[in-house]
Formats: C-alpha cells, structure tokens, sequence
C-alpha cells in the first residue's frame, strides 16, 4: 500500500482513516514551466523523511488516518479532466470523510471548487497564490490554469490573497475588497482578521504553492518574486482552521526541479501542518 509518510497501514486504510488524499496529476494547459504532473510523486518522497510529530499542535494528526485514493489519470483534454473530477469530487462529498487534493497544475481545482459550491452554497473559497486566475477562457478553454477561480468567484464567496500577478481582463471580475495583494500585507498581520471577518462560516482552501516567494518555493511553473513566507502564511492558515469550519483544502503547481528537494518538502510541510490545525481540537 502506497502510504503519505509510510505511516502504518492500520492508518491508511480507506474505512479507518479520516483524511482522503486525492492526486489528480495533470498539466496539460501550463504554458510556461511544465512538470507539476509529476508533483504527487516528490511530496510522497519528501513526506517518508518528515517528521510525524507537530511541535506547534503537540499532536501526531496521522493517527487520524490519512489514506491515498487512487490518482484521476485523465488527459485527454481539459473538459475531460474537469468533467472526471467535478464527477468525482461529487461522490466523494457524500463520504464522512476530510478530502484534501493534490495536483497537477491549477486547473484541477475548477471540477474540486464546483461540487463543493453546489453542495455548501454558503462556502468560501480561500485562494493563495501568485496569481489571480480570474480568465473566462484561456488559449480557447475555461477549463485553463489561468481561469482555476473564474467559475468559483461568481458562485462563492471568494478571498484572494498573495496576488502579485495578472491581466487587465481579470479586474472586472475582481471584488477588490476580498484581494489581499503581496505588497500590501508584506510584514504585517493586520490583515489577517480583515480576511477572516470576510470568510462565511465554511471554508475551502485552494493553495497554488507559487503563492510564496520564489526563495523558498521556486518548483513551480510561474514563480513570481515577492511571495509570502513560511511563518505569515501558517500562521494566517491557523488562525483560519481555528475560527473557521474548513471543508477540505487542495495544494497545487508543485512542479520538480532534479536536484532540488526543498520545495517539495515544503509542500508535505504544509499539507501535514493543514491536517494538524484542522484536527487539533481532536488530538489534545
């Protein structure tokens, strides 16, 4: 059995763990730097020489169960792979389960953020990333990294934050009240609270890792200077997972540089740490 953390098999089981991790490998719309079909494989390799243990939450939150569904291989086109995981996304919402997402490229979201908007119609979408992924269509698709939260921004309540990136198309599509951009919140924490206070009561996080600066994430297809670091981010995140109910969250562009193993440890990082603040209550 293919484990996250080669944590024992009791835990990984589909009936006895909680978490769901689901990898949908595509990247057949980037149009820059490819590679984040091949993202899922470095974060399992990085995750087996993680520690299991979180210092902040004192808790070991694998003991929840974390188990890996089998990958969404469809590449045919980009409607295909959307119309595979809205389906699939939709079946696995009618499970007791916490469902957390791996891709492949942004564009693997539109079908995650769809089924989650039509099952809780109160939701909000908490986007991090470098970009504002607002296109309607893309190089002749909707279905485009570039447009990952076009769709969710007119049928969610949308909160953006770290863009330092975009086309003057998007603005019309921008609800510049919920935009926290890079430069404005670089070094301060006020922030924080504004966003949170703008958030409903249950929340879907979608992370494209070029959210954060280049220095400390540069495996991604676009890495923009002027990101968000490790502290601010995790820190905003808990405060979110504390006075919120988060539903389920995905990570994505993680895209492998040969050679260089920091991103994706990074990217287990974060994962494992998402999973400790939304089970923490649980664990003490």
């Amino acid at each position: 059995m293919n484990t996250f953390g080669g944590i024992e098999e009791k835990y990984a089981s589909a009936e006895n763990a909680s978490v769901y991790l689901q990898s949908i490998p595509y990247d057949g719309t980037s149009t820059w730097g490819k590679g984040a079909n091949k993202g899922f494989e470095a974060f399992l390799d990085a995750a087996e020489n993680m520690e299991l243990y979180d210092i902040e939450t004192d808790s070991e939150v694998y003991k929840k169960g974390i188990h890996i569904l089998p990958a969404i291989n469809e590449d045919r086109s980009a409607e295909a792979m959307f119309k595979a995981v809205y389906k699939s996304t939709q079946e696995l919402l009618k499970k007791d389960k916490f469902l957390t997402f791996f891709g492949g490229e942004h564009s693997v979201s539109i079908g995650i953020l769809k089924a989650y908007y039509e099952k809780y119609p109160n939701i909000t979408i908490l986007q991090l990333d470098a970009h504002a992924d607002l296109r309607a269509s893309y190089l002749g698709t909707p279905y485009n990294h570039a447009c990952a939260l076009h769709d969710a921004s007119k049928n969610a309540n949308l909160i953006q934050v770290g863009i330092r990136s975009m086309d003057v198309c998007e603005k019309q599509y921008m609800k510049i009240d919920k935009v926290f951009f890079a430069e404005d919140i670089y070094q301060k924490s006020d922030w924080m609270d504004k966003a949170i206070d703008l958030m409903t009561e249950h929340v879907y996080i979608t992370i494209d890792l070029d959210a954060f600066d280049p220095s400390i994430m540069l495996a991604t297809g676009t890495p923009e200077p002027g990101g968000l670091d490790w502290n601010t981010s995790i820190r905003f995140l808990h405060k979110v997972f504390k006075k919120k109910e988060v539903l389920g969250f995905d990570l994505v562009e993680l895209a492998p540089i040969e050679g260089l193993k920091a991103p994706q440890f990074l990217a287990s990082k974060l994962y494992y740490k998402m999973l400790s603040y939304k089970f923490e209550d649980y664990e003490k």
